[in-house]
């Protein structure tokens, strides 16, 4: 099965007045994020690290369509550099709402012969940043109207990693499931609400659909096809809107049952 084309969607209001911040946001899943919440009605700053053509225009786009967009430059790996981007969003956006963790790496390998550097970066970008930018910008939410959304992208992989090679990413991917659930508990009380996605294969330049690995892929999932970029980004809306207010501490599958 081929994965569906993008389908547009019609502006709404349901984040009106809110401001999100989008780590990694200027290509892939975190472009199509952060156009969604904006389509959406928020306010969005995202980061980005060495894409600043894409980043620029992606901003671009959302202004010239009557949203409001800030592209960041900003290393996930460094936690300063994050901490500031996190503290600069909310102060020229005026306010914080919604965190959108997407940054990632996905480094494979064998075992026996994976690094300690390869360990280090798979960790700082994946698991220890999720922590500083949830920090960070926890201190800017819940605050008069106590509203505060963290969604992190997490993976399926955290629950089945079916090749060799796998297993730091599986290990990052599992450990912020459990960080989702630890923080939901610490930042329920002040109205904010975390909680973890987990897509399966998706359709970005890193992991196309008519890719080498794709046929495997499909293989093992109950509807045999990449997803789109848009279909995550549905998801994110969702738990980003005030409908979601019950939800969090969850991890919910969005991996067209590679994991079932």
């Amino acid at each position: 099965m081929s994965t569906p084309a993008s389908t547009p969607l019609s502006t709404t209001t349901v984040l009106a007045g809110k401001a999100a911040f989008v780590t990694g946001g200027s290509r892939g899943i975190g472009a199509a994020i952060v156009q969604r919440l904006a389509r959406d009605g928020a306010a969005v700053a995202f980061t980005y690290t060495n894409a600043e053509g894409a980043a620029r225009a992606l901003a671009k786009t959302i202004e010239a369509a009557g949203g409001r967009a800030l592209a960041l430059r900003a290393d996930s790996a460094d936690a300063a550099a994050l901490t500031a981007a996190v503290d600069e969003a909310a102060g020229k956006l005026g306010r914080l709402d919604i965190l959108v963790n997407n940054a990632g790496v996905g480094l494979m390998g064998p075992f026996d012969s994976f690094t300690l550097a390869d360990l280090d970066k798979t960790l700082a970008v994946n698991v220890r940043a999720v922590f500083v930018a949830t920090q960070a910008a926890a201190r800017h939410m819940g605050q008069g109207g106590a509203y505060g959304r963290v969604i992190t992208i997490g993976s399926t992989n955290a629950e089945r990693m079916p090749w060799a090679g796998g297993g730091v990413y599986a290990m990052s991917k599992a450990a912020v499931a459990g960080l989702t659930r630890g923080m939901a508990r610490d930042l329920g009380p002040r109205g904010i609400t975390v909680n973890n996605v987990q897509p399966g294969p998706v359709n970005t330049d890193l992991n196309p659909a008519d890719g080498p690995m794709a046929s495997s892929m499909h293989g093992l999932m109950a509807v045999a096809r990449h997803a789109h970029p848009d279909e995550i980004a549905g998801m994110v809306a969702y738990l980003a809107g005030p409908e979601a207010g019950m939800v969090t501490g969850a991890s919910l599958m969005i991996d067209g049952g590679f994991s079932a």
